[in-house]
């Protein structure tokens, strides 16, 4: 008896918590697919900022030219795009000065482009750091459709500079108010590459050959998209097809509110809303489901 009672007074049990004890933060696992926890991620909002930073560092740190490449890209791929469908394959750009038809497509298709492949492989790439602490996943392909849309508005720039050159010139180039839906484009192009790019993440952890698949189905979605060429030079029979790409009715509005060429549909411009709505829902879910298990295959 004596025994027991010393034991207990060596080894006291422990003290149990307040009911009214608060906590400053409470993970817990979802318990619904529809719960994104959006809230979670304004809470991060500093760690979105940091990953974008953190995406300009990375890129650039250890080039000679640093960000002037921003300005080189583009127009690298204007040049070459000026050489072989304009002189060589002799295109039509409707009657716009060649190099500002070019770049006026090539500037809006590289923000598409550069944040759909970045995000399908947010999670292989970034395996280290989601294995380790906790923060809400969606803030970073949140943070690759912010930082290329910087890089985007860099790029916006140069094609603004050679746009106000032409103009002076007195070219046929015709701009309108339809420039006043640029952020609505750009809120397009971003969501739709950050939805379909959640749903490749998704698939990539599992099948890493979707990668260079996608890469390559990019650049054949380009095609389909009319950036080199003008809508209009397409035959009938053949242009519902291009139609059907809701990129389609973003570039040709883009191109027409700056330039005047091309063709605007309110129609096929809602089409392209409502496959972004549907396409971002989508790509939302899957990667919350991912999330949980994504680091037993990655």
């Amino acid at each position: 008896m004596e025994t027991t009672q010393a034991l207990q007074e060596t080894n006291p049990s422990p003290k149990p918590i307040a009911p009214d004890e608060s906590w400053s933060e409470v993970i817990a696992p979802r318990t619904s697919l529809l719960d994104l926890r959006l809230r979670d991620v304004w809470r991060y909002r500093d760690l979105v900022s940091m990953f974008v930073k953190r995406d300009f560092v990375s890129t650039y740190k250890q080039t000679i030219l640093g960000p002037i490449w921003f300005f080189i890209q583009p127009l690298l791929t204007t040049f070459t795009y000026f050489i072989i469908f304009g002189k060589v394959a002799k295109l039509s750009t409707d009657g716009m000065p060649q190099i500002l038809f070019y770049l006026s497509g090539i500037t809006i298709w590289n923000y598409f482009a550069q944040t759909l492949l970045t995000t399908s492989t947010v999670f292989t790439s970034n395996a280290h750091i989601f294995g380790k602490v906790y923060f809400p996943r969606l803030t970073m392909p949140l943070s690759i459709v912010i930082s290329n849309l910087i890089r985007f508005l860099i790029q916006f720039a140069l094609f603004l500079g050679v746009w106000t050159f032409y103009l002076v010139k007195n070219s046929p180039v015709h701009p309108n108010w339809l420039i006043l839906l640029t952020p609505a484009l750009l809120a397009l192009m971003g969501l739709m590459s950050l939805g379909l790019g959640m749903i490749f993440s998704a698939l990539t952890t599992k099948y890493r050959d979707l990668t260079m698949l996608l890469a390559f189905g990019v650049q054949l979605l380009m095609y389909a998209t009319p950036v080199i060429y003008p809508l209009s030079s397409l035959e009938p029979k053949y242009k519902w097809i291009i139609l059907a790409n809701p990129l389609t009715s973003i570039v040709e509005t883009f191109r027409y509110a700056f330039l005047g060429s091309g063709s605007f549909s309110w129609g096929y411009l809602s089409y392209s809303l409502l496959f972004t709505v549907v396409i971002l829902f989508v790509g939302t879910i899957i990667f919350n489901k991912v999330e949980k298990s994504f680091t037993d295959t990655v």
